[in-house]
């Protein structure tokens, strides 16, 4: 498995394009912006697209969603509690940074526990709803790319319409922590982490 990452946007989201090195097939993990150098990583390293996978309905996370899915042809993915979210921009929070955002509908609705058959690896679906309600996270094997849900010693924001900090708090403990403590964290923003690193020094989830 090779995994890339980008900053994409204005608000600078973690775009992950994950692919398998034998198959060289693969998904773009939140495309929230900079459609072309996503492209261009795609060119340079052969990739077969399969799916276009959103952690949550963000504007920050789905921006370039169409973009992407004009030059792959690759379906959208979302978690079907954050589906209305695309098609929305004051569900994605776009109408209040002027951006009024409006993407194309999700393919396919994702649900807890689902597995993604992608290029030899498999994707396991998380649901972490406390950021937005169809929050999740994609395991495979020990990487989980968490969205918003767990950053480094930080957690999402829970006061957009749609949060919760309790429902988030739950998601982390329930759902995260009880992974080993090797498990690398890839977040929505920011640097990468740590299972270990999180349950010890993580001050949101003592």
């Amino acid at each position: 498995m090779k995994i890339i990452k980008l900053e994409v946007g204005n608000l600078g989201a973690n775009c992950y394009i994950v692919y398998g090195k034998e198959t060289l097939e693969g998904v773009v993990i939140d495309p929230g912006g900079n459609a072309q150098d996503i492209i261009n990583i795609i060119q340079r390293e052969n990739i077969k697209i399969a799916a276009i996978i959103n952690t949550h309905g963000h504007a920050d996370h789905i921006g370039d969603n169409d973009k992407i899915k004009e030059y792959t042809g690759a379906p959208i993915l979302i978690h079907k509690d954050d589906a209305s979210m695309l098609t929305s921009a004051q569900g994605n929070l776009s109408m209040y940074i002027g951006n009024n955002l409006i993407c194309k509908a999700a393919d396919r609705l994702l649900t807890d526990g689902e597995i993604i058959p992608v290029g030899g690896m498999k994707l396991q679906v998380i649901h972490t709803p406390g950021h937005t309600p169809g929050g999740i996270c994609i395991k495979i094997n020990e990487v989980v790319f968490s969205g918003d849900t767990l950053f480094e010693q930080s957690v999402g924001r829970s006061d957009f319409p749609g949060g919760s900090h309790q429902q988030l708090i739950k998601s982390i403990k329930e759902k995260l922590l009880i992974l080993s403590d090797a498990t690398q964290i890839l977040p929505g923003h920011g640097a990468g982490t740590t299972i270990e690193n999180e349950r010890y020094n993580n001050p949101f989830i003592q």
